[in-house]
């Protein structure tokens, strides 16, 4: 073909558009709904499959997100169905967290993009055999860390790269709230990787590494880690206050738990101001920045639909690129999460089934 030619065919590919992008979802929950209405909303992709173990409950995610005029979304009991499907392009994993690992390891051994919710496992060990699994078999795989890629955050970066508020002295964020004790329910058993850490302490931890990252280009190395927790009738963790110190000064503390309120902020300290999200950090849409002297500032980014809808382009845009992990939230960043969450949860004497070497 002559370069002309080579040209054009180049050019009538760009101008072609993408084909429809169908995402199987496991696991029919609460979450797995957020997710349902984003893909509906989105151009490009549409929900093609569903699987849960309860038919009926099923069933009636598909119908709900079935659209007027498109095909019926699937219904499926048997995981297998969705990982022979040639049609799914992707699968979305929105179990409890300790399915993660055989539904992801399922996948990505059928061939298939995965997008697991938080945390990605309950341990680094299992972490690692899946990043060496989607490495070894070039398949993307990613973390559903959906706080990192919410537009308020973007500009986040922006302040703290530019030092708006000076050189960073340390962090607070609490992530709380009430639970009914249920011992057979997802927060509280340790079968299923129960407890305030996995379930909401690692929004506290990415979002401490993510202002470091900033900040400083890297995450320091972590010098002490403290803490204090109090442990369900189950075992699990109820409630952590931990304090992490990276050196110099620099100690970023937090409260998650699911036994108790509390206001759910983020504050970031520095040495002429300070930021504020002063509501829901992890899906914040508004922040605000006080200078030492002066007026605020205050930054509102809303959601373009529910704050799922940009992971959910990332994760398909690495999929059509050929990319294995997105530079957003990568592989080693998932697995520091968990080493992190190892330590703290050794420390709080908090053990999983599947935490010993299978």
């Amino acid at each position: 073909m002559s370069h002309i030619g080579s040209v054009a065919a180049a050019a009538s590919d760009a101008a072609r558009p993408l084909r429809t992008f169908q995402w199987a979802l496991i696991g029919p929950g609460s979450i797995a709904h957020r997710f349902a209405e984003a893909v509906t909303r989105l151009d490009g992709c549409r929900l093609h499959a569903v699987c849960g173990r309860d038919a009926h409950r099923t069933q009636q995610f598909a119908d709900r997100w079935s659209q007027p005029g498109d095909t019926a979304v699937q219904a499926h009991t048997d995981p297998a169905a969705v990982m022979n499907d040639p049609a799914v392009d992707g699968v979305y994993i929105a179990t409890p967290h300790g399915q993660h690992f055989e539904y992801a390891l399922a996948a990505l051994q059928a061939g298939k993009p995965v997008l697991c919710e938080k945390s990605l496992v309950p341990n680094q060990a299992m972490g690692q055999r899946l990043v060496d699994v989607a490495r070894e078999r070039r398949i993307f795989l990613m973390e559903a860390v959906w706080t990192r890629f919410l537009p308020l955050y973007r500009d986040l970066a922006v302040w703290l790269r530019e030092g708006r508020i000076g050189a960073l002295r340390g962090l607070q964020s609490s992530f709380c709230f009430p639970a009914p004790y249920d011992p057979d329910g997802r927060l509280f058993n340790p079968a299923l990787a129960g407890g305030a850490l996995l379930d909401v302490g690692i929004y506290n931890l990415t979002a401490t590494r993510w202002v470091l990252q900033q900040a400083y280009g890297q995450v320091p190395p972590l010098q002490d880690l403290q803490l204090s927790a109090v442990l369900a009738p189950t075992g699990v963790d109820s409630r952590l206050s931990v304090s992490m110190d990276f050196g110099g000064g620099l100690v970023s503390q937090f409260i998650c738990g699911i036994d108790t309120a509390a206001p759910n902020t983020l504050q970031v300290m520095g040495e002429t101001g300070s930021i504020v999200l002063p509501k829901t950090f992890w899906q914040a849409t508004q922040a605000v920045l006080q200078p030492a002297r002066g007026p605020a500032e205050t930054l509102e980014r809303p959601f373009e639909i529910n704050g799922f809808e940009n992971e959910i382009r990332e994760a398909m845009r690495c999929v059509r690129a050929g990319e294995i992990e997105s530079p957003i939230i990568p592989h080693d960043e998932t697995l520091a999460v968990l080493g992190w969450m190892d330590r703290i949860r050794a420390m709080a004497r908090v053990r999983y089934p599947f935490d010993d070497p299978q």
